[in-house]
This record gives C-alpha cells, structure tokens and sequence, in this order.
C-alpha cells in the first residue's frame, strides 16, 4: 500500500513539473487565446447590451451613459450567477427517490 501511494506521489510531482516547463512555452499561445475570447466577448455583450439603447458615442456623456449602462448590465450578470451559485450550493443533491425507499422497505 505504501509503494502505491509514495509511486502515486512520484507521478503527480513528474507531472507537475511537466505541466509547469509546458506552461512556460504555452504562455504566449494561452495569453493570446485569453485575449481574444475577451475581445469577443466584450464586442458581443457590447452589441448585446446597446441593441436596444440609442446612445451617442460621440459626446463625452454618451460615453459616460453607455460605460453606466455596460457596467450595470455586468455586474447584474455576475449578482445573478452568485445567487445562482448560492442556491444551488443549498440544494439537497442526495439521492431522494420516494418509490426506491419504498419498494427497499417492502422487501424486507
């Protein structure tokens, strides 16, 4: 049991350090990938959020409305996921089948 555990140990270290000297050549490529889902991100909640506002862009208060408006969208984007999260944190997420318990206690 302890060769298999201590093995198990050697094995995850190896591929740790694999993992970190891999990293250090995927750095360039994982920030370049993280960028773009960014920029396509934002230019399509961009495009998402003012389809229905008529804003001006070219004033100085058109922008200020439109970053007021992007940002309220965005943080009422990351409230809902919290209580999504939090709520689902609360369900029961044991097994709860009324006729398996039932037909468990008429066996017997």
């Amino acid at each position: 049991m302890e060769l298999s555990v201590t093995l198990i140990g050697i094995v995850l270290i190896i591929g740790v350090i694999w993992v970190l000297l891999e990293l250090k050549r995927f750095k360039h490529r994982a920030l370049a990938i993280f960028l773009m889902i960014v920029v396509l991100f934002t230019y399509f909640s961009f495009t998402f959020v003012f389809k229905d506002h008529k804003l001006d862009l070219s004033s100085m208060e058109g922008i200020k409305e439109a970053g007021t408006v992007y940002y309220s969208w965005l943080s009422s984007i990351f409230t809902n996921v919290k209580t999504l999260s939090s709520n689902a944190i609360k369900m029961e997420w044991g097994v709860n089948n009324s006729t398996a318990s039932s037909l468990n206690l008429s066996k017997n």
